[in-house]
């Protein structure tokens, strides 16, 4: 058996068909477990460049329980058996090997990994003192040298047979005679077992790997109704599957669990670990998704197998869009985002930053049954659109994240800052007598509305120095929001203008 690699790739098919990605065959299911923020896995880790694949997939926030049924011809007493199909990235310590057929008969006495895979660089360092070829390319065509490979640092260095020294800077191809024994093509996992049948038997192997995440993206279309504030969305849910792992899951069971699951992790700790588990059973073709509660979190199972090849990105649809979803459109103009007291009243007149004029646009609607809705939605990414009238096309409006949603909650998504209407903060008075423990301030704030037709803005307001205070004047009446947070809301005339004063106290 000969060996041929050409410089800095394996050329041999066989060695080639070794290193690519494992085929699981049938019997394989997959739990997905996920850690990644909404909108946290850029864009670049989807295709990552050559030479990049596996750095990258080591970082990805997530993991996967793999699951293998499939027959094996187990030794009769004590014997090993290897098991080649694994993920690149396997977690060696979460093996477990079960034979089904005779799960009391048969039992496991060591367990190892083997990873000391094949490459150019542990080639060479082992045909060291041994004969080699070496092509190396000119421009009178390709010669080959013989000799025994005598160093491979910074170059090769070959003994001829004649005792000539070759010192070899450039070359393009070698030739060994076989593979060097304790070398792999591909991550091994390797049990010693002992049987008292022995013979072929149903196993099943499962294990948890890296390199493998999942997270949700939603697509809304925002269609505006009859008044500035409202309209109907149309909501489609996409369920998105990153595979970097080094294996292919070839019809594979996939579940999917939405939650916030407790993990420890060894490096780099995680408090929560978004887990998500898809099952697939089957089915119709098409089915897609069905909604179930599971344990304290959400279980969507997939109604058909999935491929998922190596070094892919693949999407599912979560649910069939929703279609003519009540929504409306809130503008809200909070002026001075000031924080919490801490320790003490807070009793420094210029306390905070200057007045903020931006005025924030968010969208709302209700997740439950009547809307059309009602399905808890894991945690995502929200890209709003809306259509241009004028020729039909779809304009990106916004986008947003939201965090895990319960069914009847309402889903809100910021879009931005309104172009047309700004805000305008002032402080018009402020005292404090420190002995009688007390203080009050006063504020004027006025929302200017530049387009032409009438909206609706909520006046957030942050009642910051300290814990206890009062409203003894208002223009008008607020909502109390929390224990620091109040809200007016207004209405602001067409090319108008509309003014929101208060006055509070705080004791001590």
């Amino acid at each position: 058996m000969s060996l041929t690699v050409a410089r800095f790739s394996l050329v041999s098919a066989g060695v080639l068909l070794a290193l690519s990605a494992a085929a699981a065959e049938p019997g394989t299911s997959l739990t997905v477990y996920s850690s990644a923020q909404p909108g946290g896995i850029p864009a670049e880790w989807y295709r990552p460049l050559p030479g990049m694949g596996t750095p990258m997939a080591s970082q990805l926030p997530g993991f996967a329980l793999v699951r293998t049924d499939r027959e094996l011809q187990i030794p009769r007493g004590r014997g090993t058996i290897q098991f080649m199909d694994v993920a690149a990235l396997i977690d060696p310590t979460t093996v477990q090997f079960l034979s089904l057929t005779d799960p009391e008969g048969t039992k496991v006495l060591e367990q190892n990994f083997q990873f000391d895979l094949v490459s150019q660089e542990k080639l060479l360092s082992r045909y060291i003192d041994r004969n080699v070829s070496v092509e190396q390319r000119g421009a009178d065509g390709t010669k080959t040298i013989e000799g025994t490979l005598v160093s491979a640092n910074d170059g090769l260095v070959l003994r001829g047979a004649d005792g000539s020294i070759h010192a070899l800077r450039e070359w393009s191809g070698m030739k060994f005679g076989e593979l060097p024994g304790g070398l792999i093509t591909r991550p091994t996992l390797e049990w010693d077992v002992v049987s008292a049948k022995g013979g072929p038997q149903r196993a099943r192997v499962s294990y948890q790997t890296g390199g493998i995440t999942w997270w949700a993206d939603y697509n809304l279309v925002f269609t505006e109704g009859a008044d500035a504030n409202s309209g109907t969305v149309d909501v489609g849910a996409w369920v998105s599957l990153l595979n970097q792992s080094g294996a292919r899951y070839q019809d594979a069971k996939l579940k999917l669990i939405a939650g916030d699951v407790n993990r420890v992790e060894a490096a780099a700790p995680m408090a929560k670990a978004r887990l998500q588990e898809m099952v697939v059973t089957a089915s119709r073709a098409d089915a897609g998704f069905e909604e179930k509660a599971f344990f304290e979190y959400h279980l969507y199972t997939l109604g058909r197998p999935a491929t998922i090849a190596n070094n892919s990105t693949k999407q599912i649809e979560l649910f069939d869009t929703a279609t003519r979803v009540p929504a409306k459109k809130q503008l809200v103009y909070y002026g001075g985002d000031l924080g919490g007291f801490y320790g003490g009243p807070a009793m420094d007149r210029e306390l905070g930053p200057g007045s903020n004029t931006e005025v924030d646009v968010w969208l709302t609607f209700r997740n439950d049954k009547d809307s059309g809705m009602g399905m808890p939605l894991p945690a995502g990414r929200i890209r709003v659109s809306q259509q241009d009238k004028a020729d039909g096309s779809l304009e990106f409006i916004g986008e947003d994240t939201i965090m895990h949603t319960p069914k009847d909650e309402d889903v809100r998504v910021k879009l931005g800052q309104a172009f047309d209407v700004v805000g305008e903060r002032r402080q018009t008075d402020f005292t404090v007598n420190s002995k009688g423990r007390v203080m009050e301030e006063a504020f004027e704030i006025k929302v200017r509305n530049h387009k032409t037709q009438p909206v609706e803005v909520v006046v957030r307001e942050n009642l910051y120095r300290w814990s206890q205070w009062q409203l003894v004047e208002q223009s008008q009446a607020s909502v109390k929001k929390d224990a620091r947070t109040v809200e007016f809301p207004v209405k602001v005339a067409a090319d108008g203008e509309a003014t929101v004063t208060y006055r509070v106290r705080y004791t001590w």
